[in-house]
């Protein structure tokens, strides 16, 4: 049975030594309302048109 604690505090202080070091982490669980942040690409990035993929072709073709 004392082996089951061992391991039980073991397992805890590596967890608590692996979240601490981890940085930002929040552990408030799952966010709703003005207090949950999303973060979006902006309008002018994601309407910019794509790259042509000419290039490339233009490069495989000349081999």
């Amino acid at each position: 049975m004392w082996k089951i604690a061992v391991g039980f505090a073991l397992f805890a202080a590596l967890a608590l030594y692996i979240l601490s070091t981890g940085g930002d982490i929040d552990m408030g669980g799952e966010k709703h309302g003005a207090e949950a942040l999303h973060t979006e690409a902006p309008a002018a990035a994601a309407s910019a048109p794509a790259a042509a993929p000419a290039p490339a072709a233009a490069a495989s073709e000349a081999k």
